[in-house]
């Protein structure tokens, strides 16, 4: 069973379905003096809990909120990419969204930095879409 994997449903397939076509996708409230962007998806407002929500692109740029360097992880695959640079991003259309930065040197990192997505694909493990590959959206620097 892979733990880095997300579990594809009904509810988030346009999300991962546009990842492996490179795009980054959001929710946005449509209720009336709302229009509050959101990520992780879900299926209500966080901000006013209307229920009329839809997926809106975004436009793929972020800048650097907060890092971590992780040298040890334990879990499998974790372990054979350490180090890696975990992440919290502000996207530009507000939503923060954890991630990772990749392509950067630690020495480069820099509060506020500017991002831009990229999407790495990895193995889906055992159940539904075993053998495939699923598109993460991760970000580096623009």
């Amino acid at each position: 069973m892979r733990f880095d994997l997300p579990e594809v449903d009904a509810f988030t397939r346009p999300y991962w379905d546009a990842a492996a076509e490179g795009r980054l996708l959001l929710r946005r409230c449509r209720a009336a003096g709302c229009g509050a962007v959101h990520h992780y998806p879900r299926e209500f407002c966080p901000y006013c809990w209307s229920e009329d929500v839809g997926w809106v692109p975004a436009a793929g740029g972020a800048t650097l909120y907060t890092w971590s360097v992780v040298h040890r992880n334990d879990l499998p695959p974790f372990g054979e990419r350490v180090p890696y640079v975990a992440a919290v991003v502000d996207l530009v259309e507000g939503p923060r969204m954890m991630t990772e930065v990749t392509d950067c040197p630690e020495a480069e990192l820099r509060i506020a930095m500017p991002l831009v997505v990229h999407f790495r694909r990895e193995g889906q493990g055992e159940g539904e879409g075993a053998g495939g590959t699923v598109a993460l959206p991760v970000f580096r620097p623009a």
